[in-house]
């Protein structure tokens, strides 16, 4: 059975003369996947939230339905990565067609050091849910989620927000925060409350959306088709997502009435066309119809006094390459965190200003690579479009040298190297710089348990300690002692070269050269899975400075010694 929708009740708090009296710590506007996933990101420091949310149900329809190797491992550590895997379909790869020709066969990079598929389909709406089902199991109040809700009036003052809140019912109270994010989509109302605006391209091309049921064989990969014979002059792409529920993307010519365009008349006569080409049955119904025009646009800033800015209430990134949710479950990995650290006076306030670098960086790096897919699947100009139209004929004639040019550049993470904050590196021959996400692979975990890497990050800064034995030199132990002993939420993970019960063992040989490690390596990893810093062998005191200047919001000098 498709997904069963749940209307939620409309939350109103006990008011006092038309007040919630409870001053909240962080308020997020917006219940979808973004603020969803940040008030998780929230609960696993013990920081509360309280979520706003127009809507008495999850999203309907598929939406944004492809999630990346990262958002996985992000939703591991949310704790909702189970349900999203054992639900979702899994792929690696597409083929693209030019009219009726085989064109591109791609694979996404994946081997045999990652724990996740490179890419799995899943509804928006079950993805949401999946969220809330995670928000329920911890329980003590820590993600309340108010349905009904919209944020009408933002007001900041020097030390918080205050909120007016409108809710389905007509009622109306006021609500204060410390912090208030903005994860209210591309229509932001806080966004615009604050008079701001996305800067950046809207492109003219429009795509209609919709989800069919449809039971075939037919494998889950990246479908996409270039003036198909059924539908000429189109753009076409198809996805297989859970309960046999297709979902077809196609283009909209630029005459055509986008309201017009959506009337489930106007829309099916296409698919069944579609699918008669492609030998598919073509009896099928439409279970959700929407449209969609490719934007380029970003905020310059997603900090603002006490209001910060996550997902499409920040950035709009076209949906080529797969960068919408999966940018702005980044967006929360990295917000979480430093938001976290800042409430529980662990860090200054300055440390959520490198939010907003590294995270508009990673806007703009996802919107350079979406915008050169739209410009092929949609041509923006007549030169764009003879340009395409050269490639594709040029690879069906057997020109294989062209078809690297119709690659959809599926969406991978984003290095934060370069935006400031960072600590130093030795000159390591391979492994991650500073800035990057931890390269994946497999390890035997103490109790000689199978597991990856990421097995060892959780909730604090981690300390990789890479040894010959599993025994630390004793300054470096006596110095990662006193570190987990005090204030700042620090633990230490040591990998050994040879088994060993006291420590995780690089069984299969690959991690030490992976990251250029030998006996007496450290790295200093971010709680969002982000390289710090590394030494080959540090000295004493170093890891400690490191450990201060993260958690103050500052950057080290790249020193090679």
């Amino acid at each position: 059975m498709y997904f069963d929708y749940v209307t939620h009740p409309v939350h109103l708090p006990e008011l006092t003369d038309g007040k919630d009296p409870v001053r909240h710590r962080v308020v997020i506007a917006g219940g979808g996947p973004t603020g969803l996933a940040l008030a998780l990101g929230l609960a696993r420091y013990g920081v509360p939230s309280v979520v706003l949310e127009s809507d008495r149900t999850v999203c309907v329809g598929s939406r944004a339905a492809c999630l990346s190797r990262r958002t996985l491992e992000i939703m591991e550590q949310f704790g909702a990565a189970d349900a999203y895997l054992a639900k979702g379909l899994a792929w690696t790869g597409g083929v693209s067609y030019y009219r009726d020709t085989e064109v591109l066969r791609f694979a996404m990079p994946h081997d045999e050091n990652q724990k996740f598929p490179p890419m799995i389909n899943l509804q928006q709406c079950y993805a949401e849910q999946y969220l809330l089902d995670a928000a329920d199991r911890y329980g003590d109040g820590l993600v309340e989620v108010r349905w009904g809700s919209r944020v009408e009036a933002v007001r900041q003052n020097p030390d918080g927000v205050d909120l007016e809140v409108r809710t389905d019912d007509g009622d109306t109270y006021t609500m204060t925060a410390d912090w208030l994010v903005g994860c209210d989509g591309a229509r932001s109302t806080v966004r615009e409350q604050l008079g701001l605006r996305l800067a950046g391209t809207a492109y003219e091309g429009r795509y209609v959306i919709v989800d069919v049921e449809l039971k075939t064989d037919r494998p889950a990969l990246r479908y996409a088709w270039f003036d198909p014979p059924s539908n000429p002059g189109s753009t076409l792409l198809m996805h297989r997502q859970p309960d046999d529920i297709w979902r077809l993307d196609y283009q909209l010519q630029p005459d055509e009435d986008p309201q017009e365009a959506v009337r489930p008349e106007n829309v099916m006569p296409r698919v069944h066309s579609h699918l008669r080409m492609i030998g598919e049955r073509d009896d099928v119904e439409p279970v959700w119809i929407s449209v969609y025009k490719a934007n380029a646009l970003t905020l310059d800033s997603y900090r603002h006094g006490r209001v910060l800015f996550a997902g499409d209430a920040a950035h709009l990134i076209p949906i080529f390459g797969v960068r919408g949710m999966n940018s702005a479950i980044d967006d929360t990995h990295n917000l979480a965190w430093k938001l976290a650290f800042v409430v529980s006076g662990h860090s200054p306030v300055e440390l959520l200003d490198t939010y907003s670098t590294e995270r508009v960086h990673a806007g703009r790096e996802n919107i350079r690579y979406a915008s050169k897919s739209t410009e092929f699947m949609a041509p923006p100009s007549f030169a764009f479009d003879t340009m395409r139209t050269a490639v594709l004929g040029l690879t069906a004639e057997g020109h294989t040298w062209a078809s690297s040019l119709i690659n959809p550049r599926q969406t991978q993470p984003i290095s934060y190297e370069g935006c400031g904050f960072t600590g130093p590196a030795d000159a390591f021959d391979d492994g991650p710089r500073p800035g990057d996400v931890l390269p994946e692979c497999p390890l035997t975990l103490p109790g000689d348990k199978e597991g990856h890497l990421t097995d060892l990050l959780g909730s604090r800064i981690t300390v990789l300690a890479f040894t010959a034995d599993g025994e630390l030199a004793p300054d470096l132990r006596a110095e990662l002692d006193a570190l987990a002993a005090g204030p700042v939420p620090l633990t230490t993970a040591v990998i050994s070269a040879a088994p060993t019960r006291i420590a995780s063992h690089d069984h299969t040989g690959r991690l030490f050269p992976l990251y250029g490690a030998q006996p007496g390596t450290v790295c200093l990893i971010r709680p969002d899975g982000h390289l710090y810093a590394r030494r080959q062998h540090p000295r004493p005191g170093e890891v400690r400075a490191w450990t201060e200047a993260m958690t103050a919001g500052r950057g080290i000098g790249r020193d090679t010694r």
